[in-house]
């Protein structure tokens, strides 16, 4: 963390030379020192697109980052062995290492928005604003920015170095290398969200402004902290889990449509609806027919000989996923016809869930699939478990069938009464996860929620309990409870042993 706080801390995060250009396209975040850089209304709006632009990176929480999410858990599976050095394998092969450089450059990526909210927000107070209502709802969007990318590292790597000032000196930095304690990290999360829930953000962002922070996010995100701090820490669970359901409720009630089966499953991933589809909360922007700014999800997922999700002319494979994931989508489910196809060419399946074959995305695959950070069914599935865990069940599947409903799927009563069913999700548990990884497979959810749902040895024998035939070629036998926490990078470690000591294990 030092490293990389020292050099953020000298530079301005985003441009300066302009505020007219669209949400997406940012001047040089290196461009201008930070101490001449924010003095006005207008550097500050720059500065804060230039953290929401951070988001975008794959190495942070962007379309790309499957390498820490869908290829850690079992929906994804990196299997090349050989390529880079075999570092991106160790993911999936759970036989990562301190000095994975991929590890690092994910560990950095997941600080720069933190930092660049930080320099900001010290900045903030000393501009003057046309509107007090503007520079409010900018400390809003930097403290959740801030408390997200925290959340992401304390699920990731336990106990984190936490900072919420501009790191300006050697001193000052050396003073805060240390790593805090996770109840203390999400201490930090709580106090910043609970300012945003209170704070003068729209319930939900108009049109035009579709990426940015709205209080139906706000509300959504400090639900679930409080769910995973109620599974994964030992003290206050009832407390934990009564107002995760409060913020959760308060997200669900802000919505916007009566039903969530009056929206499509398919429309949710409509290039042509994505800024105007209700059931999403928070996306991260991408620019249909931009070289720079597209999305890159349909064509990347084309197989060979396929036309489904882009006019580009895919040479290989697609998106692969493991016959694990395959075998948990249920005939009948239009998740499961969306979601996936057979190729013929390739005699495999491969990822259809991100479509754009429009002209304006081209031959060259410039897509214009946003990048859904959270949405309803994400929702209503922790409300599910949240009723789970206070032993409400009524409740717990009251949540859970209004996703099966809009899949078309027999509700949870019925399909219990299905043998093959009941063998697989013989409680209402693991049915919940099994509706989570159908309904969000892809999208980045997988791993936080194994992690949520089990604790590190139940995550082992979940893992064991798998055929390995079905998962390709990282060998399930490498999972031990160590896993359940990445290790702190080696480059990390080094600065300083006993304050940014190692995870248990490696």
């Amino acid at each position: 963390m030092r490293n990389l706080i020292i050099i953020i801390s000298a530079l301005v995060l985003s441009g300066i030379t302009s505020c007219k250009k669209s949400f997406l396209e940012q001047t040089n975040p290196n461009a201008v020192r930070v101490d001449v850089g924010y003095t006005t209304e207008a550097n500050i709006t720059t500065g804060l697109n230039g953290v929401y632009q951070s988001l975008r990176s794959a190495n942070c929480i962007g379309e790309g980052a499957q390498l820490w999410t869908d290829d850690r858990a079992d929906d994804v599976n990196t299997t090349d062995n050989q390529s880079n050095n075999g570092e991106p394998f160790q993911f999936s092969a759970f036989s990562l290492v301190p000095g994975n450089s991929y590890l690092y450059t994910h560990w950095t990526a997941l600080y720069t928005p933190i930092a660049r909210a930080n320099i900001i927000l010290a900045a903030i107070d000393t501009v003057t604003f046309a509107s007090s209502a503007t520079k409010t709802q900018f400390i809003a969007e930097l403290k959740f920015i801030r408390a997200l990318m925290y959340f992401h590292l304390v699920r990731e790597f336990g106990d984190v170095p936490v900072s919420t000032e501009k790191l300006t000196t050697v001193e000052q930095t050396n003073a805060l290398t240390f790593r805090v304690k996770r109840e203390k990290v999400y201490e930090q999360i709580v106090a910043d969200l609970r300012d945003v829930v209170s704070s003068n953000l729209p319930a939900v962002q108009s049109t035009a402004n579709k990426g940015r922070v709205s209080l139906q996010a706000a509300n959504g995100l400090l639900g679930q902290v409080y769910l995973t701090m109620a599974t994964t820490l030992a003290d206050n669970k009832a407390d934990n889990l009564n107002n995760a359901k409060t913020y959760l409720l308060a997200c669900y009630n802000k919505r916007t449509f009566t039903n969530l089966s009056d929206i499509p499953f398919a429309d949710v991933f409509d290039v042509n609806k994505k800024s105007t589809n209700p059931e999403i909360i928070l996306q991260i922007v991408y620019k249909q027919g931009d070289a720079t700014y597209s999305s890159s999800l349909a064509r990347t997922n084309q197989a060979v000989g396929e036309t489904i999700n882009s006019k580009f002319k895919s040479q290989t494979a697609g998106g692969l996923f493991t016959k694990d994931l395959l075998n948990e989508f249920e005939t009948g489910d239009v998740r499961t016809s969306f979601s996936v196809k057979f190729a013929t060419g390739t005699n495999g399946y491969f990822i259809t869930k991100f479509r754009d074959a429009s002209d304006a995305a081209g031959t060259n695959g410039y897509g214009g699939n946003d990048w859904i950070l959270m949405r309803y069914a994400d929702i209503i599935l922790n409300l599910a478990e949240v009723y789970l865990y206070q032993n409400d069940n009524v409740n717990a599947i009251k949540y859970l069938n209004m996703v099966r409903t809009r899949a078309l799927r027999p509700d949870y009563a019925t399909m219990m009464l299905d043998a093959s069913y009941a063998a697989k999700y013989p409680t209402l548990k693991l049915a919940i996860l099994h509706e989570r990884r159908i309904e969000l497979a892809f999208e980045h959810h997988r791993w936080h929620d194994l992690t949520r749902f089990f604790t590190a040895s139940e995550l082992v024998d979940y893992f064991h309990k798998k055929n390995q035939a079905d998962y390709d070629n990282s060998p399930l036998t490498n999972i031990t409870t160590k896993d359940y926490y990445f290790p702190i990078p080696l480059s990390e470690y080094k600065l300083n042993p006993e304050t940014m000591y190692q995870n248990d294990g490696y």
